[in-house]
């Protein structure tokens, strides 16, 4: 029986999925030794090809000591690993149930405390036109010179906010949320919105603290237990996801959006054949549901259904090819799957319709990053810091792509903004991550 020893350096990290891609002939029984990390968390797929076949997967058996013995029935000439640290790593969406409502922006007057003057309401007369025209930039426009005017009205913070949201522009639609939620806070509507918004500019606590006041002010909020249950999926408290839904089904028994996020809880905890057949059930019941097949996708390929999987996620996208949240969804499997080709085509499709989304941005990034394509991956970086400049991986990121790339002293730089962040946070692992990345890169200058 041969034997190989698989180098460290075949290992790509992108997002969270480790992807081991290794070219060389691998005979009947090889035997591998694979570097320890593989061997501590779940394999998920194992695929080979071979000269003038067809991809396909392999079977394997794990042996202590770190090996591997793969079966095959001919040598085949390369393979491709995917490992998931004990869990299927797919990113959320927030449910299609729980999206803004527009706010009372048609039937807004001057607040008792606003100056009752003709400018004033013209304003918010041709705001409304815009508005139902469907011009978001001028109405926006309008409605910014009436806050100018009166400044104690939290209504037109809120159509802000609103209108915002509908460019897909997160920041600025959370930014005129906050200051809808300081003037009226005891509206659960305002802190629902700003919560929905801080989710879609990944600034997951936020948003948490935002969907909790919600519920504090209307307990039978429902959209705020959905997008609160979505959040916590991402955080991975599973646990409090579970909770969130429960409360929904509490709320509403027929709730269609439940099911598929206890089947994606479930999916995250690396419980892919108790998902199956609750999502199976939920997509009997809204076939056309693009989300709810993204995850039955999901769960098909994490239980080794791989051919009727991938048919489902071709499905997702024909039923809705211009949601973002799918392609977003279905890019991320395709990323762990190790196709970096389809998955960079998928993120980029997402980053096309949400030019702001700060996962089509780092998905981008992580791919390029994996392809070693280390150009696109400083543009991809550079726009998710300039999105999200307090978050730190971002800027870690683009070190590792300035690095490869060659520009050692932007990389420092950007290693050195990624430790400040980590420092301000008391984030021990990520502190060490950055401190031995500079240290690399000086020792190498």
């Amino acid at each position: 029986m041969g034997l190989t020893t698989i180098p460290n350096k075949c290992l790509n990290k992108g997002g969270q999925a480790l992807i081991l891609f290794f070219r060389g002939k691998v005979s009947q029984g090889q035997l591998l030794i694979f570097p320890k990390t593989t061997v501590e968390t779940k394999i998920y797929k194992i695929r080979s090809k071979s000269e003038g076949d067809r991809e396909k997967s392999l079977n394997y058996q794990l042996h202590p000591n770190n090996q591997i013995i793969l079966n095959v029935s001919k040598s085949v000439n390369k393979f491709t690993l995917s490992f998931f640290s004990s869990l299927l790593l797919l990113g959320f969406s927030l449910p299609g149930l729980a999206q803004l409502q527009p706010p009372l922006i048609l039937s807004q007057r001057p607040s008792p405390r606003s100056p009752q003057n003709n400018q004033l309401n013209e304003l918010l007369r041709q705001g409304r036109e815009f508005v139902n025209a469907g011009d978001y930039a001028r109405a926006i426009a309008t409605y910014s010179q009436a806050s100018a005017l009166d400044a104690q009205n939290p209504r037109i913070f809120s159509g802000l906010g609103y209108l915002y949201a509908q460019q897909s522009n997160f920041p600025e639609a959370a930014r005129a949320y906050q200051q809808a939620v300081a003037l009226d806070p005891t509206n659960g509507e305002f802190f629902y919105a700003l919560g929905f918004s801080l989710a879609n500019s990944g600034d997951n606590q936020g948003a948490i603290n935002a969907y909790n006041q919600s519920i504090q002010i209307n307990q039978s909020h429902l959209n705020s237990y959905l997008g609160l249950g979505v959040v916590l999926l991402r955080l991975g408290d599973y646990d409090g996801a579970m909770e969130a839904y429960k409360m929904v089904l509490s709320l509403d028994p027929n709730n269609r959006d439940a099911p598929k996020l206890v089947g994606s809880a479930l999916l995250r905890q690396g419980r892919a054949q108790e998902a199956l057949p609750i999502l199976q059930q939920a997509a009997s019941l809204a076939p056309n549901n693009s989300d709810l097949q993204v995850n039955l996708g999901a769960a098909l390929l994490a239980t080794g259904n791989y051919d009727q999987g991938l048919t489902t996620l071709e499905r997702a996208i024909r039923l809705d090819p211009r949601n973002a949240g799918v392609q977003l969804q279905v890019a991320r499997i395709w990323q762990e799957q190790g196709d970096i080709a389809r998955s960079l085509q998928a993120y980029e499709g997402v980053a096309n319709v949400q030019p702001n989304s700060v996962d089509a941005q780092r998905g981008i990034g992580d791919v390029s990053l994996m392809s070693q394509d280390y150009f696109q991956a400083i543009v991809a970086y550079r726009r998710w810091t300039e999105l999200a400049p307090q978050e730190g991986v971002a800027h870690y990121n683009l070190a590792l792509a300035l690095r490869g790339r060659g520009r050692n002293q932007e990389a420092i730089a950007a290693a050195e903004t990624a430790l400040n962040i980590f420092q301000q946070r008391r984030q021990t692992a990520e502190i060490e991550k950055a401190q031995t990345l500079i240290q690399e890169i000086k020792d190498k200058n």
